[in-house]
């Protein structure tokens, strides 16, 4: 099977590391790529959102399936032009129509939803620019904190909490003003969940699933879950407190619900599908959905997954997932990401990596990672992810943080307390 895999990040080098050990993988294209991508298969100069290039490409090259990994070209509907053509609508597609990527492009619809099919989420209600003085009324009363979310796709940044009224004001003011550009043209304000989050992955042929290995992120800048939202620091799989009961009511209340949702709602969707869950008292809430794997979740979560990913994937296109049963590494496995000086707010490229030769123990997946001649150098916020296994949190998160400090940039920097907070956890925490 010759597979085309859509990205650029840290999540594609993971997919193209699992893909690439399949047997049922004779050649694997990645679009764009990365440097370490170009390891696992052959990179090619396409644009991820140039549907029209993606096609002639596919044809060209007897692509047998198309896997997406991010988020914008599922949204736009890269899964409607294929279907909508002739010459590629045989073409399996791994992701879902633009119907079901709403699910994650925009976040009142999904609300919308999971209110509609009884999925447990916090209160909410969603304004517009034009509903400006209504909202900031409401906000008024509204208790804290005060959760506010670019209704759209804003690259992982999009949500604020608010301590108090005036921030939650002013916060409201500037998203609908455009500080998230189009993202922001309406506002979702939730009730504050308090809670521990976690992550859980299903991947969907549209009515039947399997469940992936659940992860933890961490996406605040600062140790001790302090500063700006980030696209993620680094992610654990498995989490201690995701034990039998709180997956029987994972699957129960929200995983099923969603896919029947789906099916009975006539929505194409044969992909992933990301549930962004929160612990509340013993029970999960939906804090959000993903139309594809996280990121760092999936540098975590394919690392544990035996089962062949080309396997799942060709069940997934057939409608045949009820007869695959996923088979997980009991290991726990981690990874911390090294990011550039300055991330999520303002950084420079272009800076020389070294050290890589000196990691042992560790996969390393790259993210904002190019070559400049013979060296690779720093081209984003988030560099490198440095995944490790181990029989235990503690054992994966110190070979994970031994290698981190090995590899130098000017400028780099990570969090070195992720999943610290889960060594010692037991049930009455």
């Amino acid at each position: 099977m010759q597979i085309l895999l859509l990205g650029a990040g840290g999540r594609e080098h993971a997919f193209a590391w699992k893909l690439s050990k399949s047997k049922r993988c004779k050649r694997l294209f990645i679009a764009p790529g990365n440097a370490g991508t170009a390891a696992c298969g052959e990179n090619v100069a396409l644009n991820p959102l140039d549907f029209e290039a993606i096609g002639r490409f596919v044809i060209e090259n007897s692509v047998d399936m198309l896997v997406v990994g991010p988020e914008e070209p599922l949204v736009r509907g890269i899964w409607d032009y294929f279907n909508q053509s002739a010459a590629l609508q045989h073409i399996p597609v791994i992701g879902p129509s633009r119907a079901g990527a709403v699910l994650e492009g925009s976040k009142a619809w999904a609300k919308q939803f999971m209110m509609r099919h009884n999925i447990p989420t916090a209160s909410y209600r969603a304004f517009s620019a034009d509903q400006l003085q209504e909202g900031l009324e409401y906000l008024a009363h509204h208790p804290l904190p005060i959760v506010l979310k670019a209704d759209g796709l804003a690259a992982g940044k999009g949500v604020v909490i608010c301590e108090n009224h005036n921030e939650a004001k002013r916060e409201f003011k500037d998203m609908l003003e455009g500080k998230f550009g189009a993202a922001g043209d309406r506002v979702v304000v939730e009730a504050f969940l308090k809670g521990i989050e976690f992550s859980v992955f299903a991947l969907t042929d549209g009515k039947n699933y399997v469940l992936l290995p659940e992860a933890k992120d961490y996406k605040r800048i600062g140790e001790k879950d302090k500063g700006l939202n980030t696209g993620g620091m680094g992610a654990v799989s498995p989490v201690p407190f995701v034990d039998a009961a709180m997956w029987e009511q994972v699957e129960r209340k929200i995983v099923a619900p969603t896919i029947k949702g789906l099916y009975d709602e006539k929505i194409p969707y044969k992909g992933f599908v990301f549930f962004g869950l929160i612990a509340v008292n013993g029970e999960p809430f939906v804090i959000e959905y993903n139309c594809r794997m996280g990121d760092p979740e999936t540098e975590v979560v394919l690392p544990r997954l035996k089962t062949d990913l080309v396997l799942a994937l060709q069940h997934c296109a057939k409608g045949t997932l009820s007869k695959l049963k996923l088979r997980t590494d009991p290991r726990t496995a981690t990874t911390v990401f090294l990011v550039s000086g300055g991330y999520p707010g303002s950084y420079e490229k272009g800076k020389t990596i070294d050290g890589l030769e000196s990691v042992k123990g560790s996969l390393v997946f790259y993210a904002g990672v190019k070559t400049a001649g013979e060296q690779l150098v720093t081209d984003g916020g988030r560099v490198l992810a440095l995944t490790s296994y181990g029989k235990d949190l503690a054992l994966a998160l110190r070979k994970s943080n031994r290698n981190a400090s090995k590899i130098q940039f000017d400028g780099k920097y990570y969090r070195r307390d992720i999943g610290k907070d889960l060594q010692n956890w037991h049930p009455s925490k």
